[in-house]
């Protein structure tokens, strides 16, 4: 386990979560705020999740980590850094099943991660990216103490984003 609050847990992503990602990046959320990944299967979710997710952890030491419920140990989300290598500073990112959202998961679990980049990390500067039509992000990002900053748009991406740092 990496972060724990009152309520959640948050752990390293393993290929054994595949089954929960393809939920995930299924989603309605999802696909509306982030975009399809076309991960369809438990192969190409575990493809995924090599690939996007532990080798974020061999290459930079974090990266995003299921968020689970401590008292029913049930993934619900995800939430955690993402270094990008056209960035000088990563990026939080965060993203749960519709049943679980407005509940204050998103707030508790990225504090958690934001107190841990800077505690245990070291990181000081943080990014935030959204869709200028995500509100519920927007006012997180801004709950967490970030401001808007900007847009960006990423390589190979037709939407701009909304940049947000602390």
């Amino acid at each position: 386990m990496i972060i724990e609050t009152s309520r959640l847990q948050l752990k390293e992503i393993t290929v054994s979560d595949a089954p929960f990602y393809i939920k995930l990046f299924n989603s309605e959320g999802w696909l509306k705020f982030i975009g399809d990944r076309n991960v369809k299967t438990i192969a190409e979710a575990e493809a995924y999740i090599k690939k996007n997710y532990l080798s974020s952890y061999e290459t930079h030491g974090y990266g995003s980590y299921t968020v689970n419920l401590k008292e029913t140990g049930e993934t619900i989300g995800a939430c955690g850094l993402y270094k990008r290598d056209t960035l000088e500073h990563p990026d939080i990112g965060f993203s749960f099943l519709g049943e679980f959202t407005g509940k204050g998961f998103g707030f508790e679990a990225a504090s958690a991660v934001m107190e841990y980049a800077h505690n245990t990390l070291g990181i000081d500067k943080i990014l935030g990216f959204t869709v200028d039509y995500n509100v519920a992000s927007i006012k997180l990002l801004e709950k967490l103490g970030l401001q808007r900053t900007g847009t960006y748009r990423f390589k190979n991406d037709p939407e701009e984003l909304l940049l947000f740092s602390n």
